[in-house]
């Protein structure tokens, strides 16, 4: 028997979030959608990621049908602060060498939406950085350019490979995409329909 659900509108140009739901078998297309990405300073954490999801998902305009329009947003915050995509290579030295031999939070917010409701969830995971020396961070920026990346790394490349000591929760968030809570989420969503 096959698991099938509806085809999915994929508010989100992460590559790694297309790779993700094509290996877990999602029919999906990509559409843009532009929202500014200001949020409340009251809004903490979760809050936050939350809020971006859905303050996307309003900002697309199109009858979405038999489709479920989904949409996401990951942060890193360490000790409270919201660390973003690096500017530039100094700014990706400068993330990196306050995530050395700390852990740090990863939040992803999703919003899933028809014409007639949405839900929005949100997961989180700890990350565990072993300390990393200037010259490896140096490499790293170097040769992995992580400047399209929330905290100035990717989980599955060379740092989460060498700089990652554990995580506590979901991998798949860490990338920018938590699939297994996902699944079972879409699957509540489309229930709610019968």
């Amino acid at each position: 028997m096959d698991i099938k659900f509806p085809h999915i509108l994929l508010a989100s140009k992460s590559p790694r979030r297309h790779q993700l739901l094509k290996d877990a078998g999602f029919d999906f297309t990509y559409v843009d959608i532009e929202a500014e990405e200001d949020f409340s300073p009251d809004l903490k954490n979760n809050q936050v990621c939350e809020f971006l999801a859905s303050h996307k998902a309003a900002h697309y305009t199109q009858a979405i049908k038999t489709n479920i329009l989904v949409t996401a947003d990951t942060i890193v915050v360490l000790n409270d602060e919201i660390i973003n995509k690096p500017k530039d290579a100094e700014h990706a030295y400068v993330m990196l060498k306050k995530l050395s031999g700390n852990m740090h939070e990863v939040f992803t917010g999703v919003c899933l939406k028809n014409d007639e409701k949405q839900i929005v969830f949100s997961e989180r995971s700890e990350v565990y950085f072993h300390e990393l020396s200037d010259e490896e961070i140096w490499h790293y920026i170097q040769n992995y350019k992580p400047f399209d990346k929330a905290g100035a790394y990717g989980v599955q490349d060379w740092m989460g490979y060498i700089g990652v000591k554990k995580i506590n929760g979901c991998f798949y968030n860490v990338m920018g995409f938590p699939l297994a809570k996902f699944y079972r989420e879409i699957q509540n969503f489309i229930q709610q329909n019968i």
